[in-house]
């Protein structure tokens, strides 16, 4: 798989992630754009997953900075589950022993395809803080191991003003279920 951008991919991705930035202020409090620049353009094998967030329908945005590593976190912010990464399963393990009506994908695998993380539940809820998103949908979450192990995952969304996050059969896959990311750069 190819996992570079062109000159003109890359200013066009630049470009968008500069107007969500410039449009959503709330998000990054402290923050310029020169600086999320900077990071972008010292990085820029990160910018072929950040395009693989935006092409999947996950516009991303910056939602905070790591002083300890230097780097500008990225998460998902459509309002709804992006719509590329919908219908996964949770795992590959999961996906392997579905025997009838495989999902395409998993959404650990898919993640691990395009260079980005799920979000936790503590990175999902500090979304939530950020507006409003999964009201329609819902996205698996990184599932501690104890779940995992016992065949269960984890998955959030917003409903009656109040984030829930439940648990699923890892194997489980439904259309308005995708996943988000994060990623730092």
């Amino acid at each position: 798989m190819k996992m570079t951008l062109t000159t003109q991919q890359q200013n066009e991705l630049i470009v968008n992630l500069k107007s969500r930035f410039n449009a959503n202020p709330k998000r990054h409090d402290d923050m310029e754009w020169q600086q999320v620049e900077r990071r972008l353009k010292a990085n820029p094998e990160k910018l072929w997953s950040l395009y693989k967030m935006e092409e999947t329908g996950g516009e991303p945005d910056v939602v905070g900075y790591d002083e300890k590593t230097d780097e500008c976190i990225f998460y998902d912010c459509s309002a709804e589950s992006p719509k590329g990464r919908r219908s996964f399963c949770y795992d590959n393990d999961a996906l392997e022993v579905r025997k009838k009506h495989k999902p395409k994908n998993s959404a650990m695998g898919f993640a691990t395809e395009i260079g980005v993380e799920l979000l936790n539940e503590a990175q999902y809820r500090k979304l939530q803080k950020l507006g409003k998103f999964d009201t329609k949908t819902s996205s698996w979450l990184k599932t501690p191991s104890e779940i995992r192990k016992l065949g269960g995952a984890i998955f959030g969304d917003f409903r009656f003003n109040t984030v829930f996050v439940y648990h699923n059969g890892v194997q489980s896959y439904y259309a308005g279920r995708g996943f988000r990311a994060l990623l730092k750069v």
